[in-house]
């Protein structure tokens, strides 16, 4: 099952694009979203490596038989670093709302916002609607952080490989399985930007998920 973005961060950050979200086994949504500028602040957020719970940070747990891995060097800029710490907690918490079958998790809220905050929603409901939740191994590397604009907010890219990662039945524990393809290399890009409320926390303001990509796969 593969999440599939919404939304286009561009470098003038006012181009829309919409892809279809597709669930392996579940169903299908499709929506788009613009992608606007963010107001941000000037804070040093510190990193969250861990995906455990943390004093005034949600849980962000995953079941046993899920494994996140985050194969992630960390940058030497701290608010690199604590801009792509976040965007791996903005993952752990959109698989975490699956997992709790929450399409209104407080995890994703804590750590998105527009764009990223509605198709994380979307993504939850869509699984729960098909009954599935998460299962296998989801592993995440090739991690880059960029300034955008005048440099307040932070591009996190990074590629997938969703190739052990499965969609399981809730009431009957059937794991869908499926071979591995071009279809199992995703880049993700998230623009990152302090929270408004906490300077220690890093939000996703918009999303993209670009499919099938070939240099992620090599």
């Amino acid at each position: 099952m593969s999440r599939r973005a919404l939304t286009t961060a561009a470098a003038a950050l006012t181009a829309t694009t919409a892809l279809l979200l597709t669930a392996c086994g579940g169903g299908g949504d499709k929506s788009s979203d613009d992608i606007k500028g963010a107001d941000t602040g000037s804070t040093s957020p510190s990193a969250s490596a861990s995906g455990g719970s943390q004093a005034g940070r949600p849980d962000v747990s995953v079941p046993k038989d899920l494994d996140l891995v985050f194969d992630f060097d960390t940058p030497s800029d701290a608010k690199h670093a604590a801009a792509l710490a976040d965007a791996a907690n903005y993952i752990r918490a959109l698989d975490h709302g699956i997992a709790q079958q929450d399409a209104n998790d407080a995890a994703y809220k804590f750590y998105s916002t527009g764009g990223a905050q509605k198709y994380a929603k979307s993504q939850i409901q869509a699984w729960v609607k098909g009954g599935w939740t998460v299962t296998g191994r989801d592993r995440y590397f090739k991690a880059e952080v960029a300034p955008v604009g005048d440099g307040k907010a932070l591009l996190a890219t990074f590629c997938r490989n969703q190739a052990d990662f499965f969609s399981k039945k809730v009431k009957t524990g059937t794991v869908n399985r499926t071979e591995e393809n071009l279809d199992s290399y995703q880049k993700f890009s998230l623009l990152m930007s302090p929270s408004t409320t906490s300077s220690q926390v890093w939000q996703a303001r918009q999303i993209e998920v670009q499919g099938r990509v070939k240099e992620c796969k090599a």
